[in-house]
């Protein structure tokens, strides 16, 4: 039987998931499922981590849906200085760190054939886990560029050091491609989405028009305290925004703290259109191909209103410019006029996880070279 170990900064018992929930989900058919989640202790009280609700839980294995789960609080963990002097205090700590990893994560690297590795702060710990296993299958899950969410210098070198132990990057747009040195191994491998439209249940709203917003990525809190005066018949349903969210008092403004995935389905189906607050700061265009709001919204066939680089080719999306009155309420007008549109064909997350464990299989997930040659150039130029 085949041993599978996702690594990531999320967990697999918390309420929201993400694209690292619904693969493992998917692997446990195949195999045997271990997921350990890191980057997570007293700090975290103050940052909005959505797994301040598993504290009790840390530090011990525990079975969940058919994986074994293991959180990794510590009494401290790094987190970015954003400040070029600090960078080699910034350093230290990281290393200082990932020294104290506990011995259950050695072991399980140590146990595994394939090897997960998602985004953020993992990266730091690809020389040990090479060390302790240099015969596993290593899988690389670029969820997010690490510069796009505010990851440490100190991660990102680790990542682009240790790139060639991976057997495959991948990638949930082309876009990304060029960020990536040429050493890795690339495939491109789109977000799926699993919904069974029968177990939604009946519309969470009253009255008339209802827009919603789902997770905190980059949450732009000044998108609703401009859009909420200038529609004041619609209701802003806010699922999930994090701090960033908390200051918003508008009468047509409802806040929701975070809320099992399931559950947020209702109200993505029956709202008027979605909404997909990004900042501009640390916008990258490939959000329009890995948001997973977005990519709710398109399969219930509602319009969204998202920043401009986020629409892309995509139908049912209008674009605005952040901080520009006149910008969110002709968005808001095109999305409302829209109504509900024709949802794009979307892979399911057993096809996603075929393609991640097999991408040669799949001619969909090669990459043209030509995508590459940006980084290629641009190291030429450093030499």
């Amino acid at each position: 039987m085949q041993r599978f170990l996702l690594i990531s900064s999320h967990d697999f018992r918390a309420p929201r998931w993400a694209n690292m929930h619904f693969i493992a989900r998917e692997l446990v058919p195949r195999g045997e499922v271990r997921f350990f989640s890191l980057g997570f202790s007293a700090v975290s009280h103050f940052n909005g981590d959505g797994r301040i609700s598993l504290c009790d839980r840390a530090n011990r294995i525990e079975q969940y849906q058919g994986v074994e789960c293991f959180l990794w609080k510590s009494a401290w963990h790094p987190v970015n200085l954003r400040w070029p002097p600090l960078r080699g205090l910034s350093a230290m700590l990281f290393a200082a760190y990932r020294r104290g990893v506990p011995d259950v994560f050695r072991r399980w690297v140590a146990e595994s054939d394939t090897i997960v590795v998602e985004s953020g702060m993992p990266p730091i710990l690809l020389a040990m886990i090479h060390e302790l296993n240099p015969r596993a299958r290593k899988i690389y899950i670029a969820s997010d560029l690490l510069e796009t969410i505010g990851v440490d210098p100190f991660v990102v070198a680790e990542l682009d050091a240790h790139i060639d132990v991976f057997d495959v990057v991948v990638l949930p747009s082309r876009l990304m491609a060029k960020s990536f040195s040429p050493r890795a191994k690339m495939a491109f491998v789109p977000h799926g989405l699993d919904v069974d439209a029968s177990t939604i249940g009946a519309s969470p709203y009253t009255g008339d028009t209802h827009a919603v917003s789902v997770g905190s990525m980059l949450f732009d809190a000044s998108l609703f305290e401009l859009a909420a005066p200038m529609f004041p018949h619609v209701t802003f349903h806010v699922i999930g925004g994090g701090r960033s969210a908390r200051g918003l008092a508008k009468p047509n403004i409802k806040l929701y703290g975070e809320m099992p995935y399931a559950q947020t389905l209702a109200y993505i189906k029956h709202a008027d259109f979605g909404i997909a607050p990004y900042q501009a700061a640390g916008m990258q265009e490939y959000l329009c191909d890995t948001s997973m709001k977005l990519m709710q919204y398109g399969f219930f066939g509602i319009p969204a209103i998202c920043p401009k680089p986020a629409v892309g080719t995509h139908a049912g999306r209008f674009g605005y410019e952040p901080g520009n009155p006149t910008s969110i309420g002709n968005a808001i007008c095109g999305a409302l006029a829209c109504g509900k549109f024709a949802p794009p064909a979307i892979l399911s997350w057993s096809a996603v996880t075929d393609r991640i464990l097999r991408p040669q299989d799949y001619d969909d997930t090669s990459i043209p070279v030509h995508e590459t040659t940006a980084v290629e150039s641009e190291l030429a130029l450093a030499v």
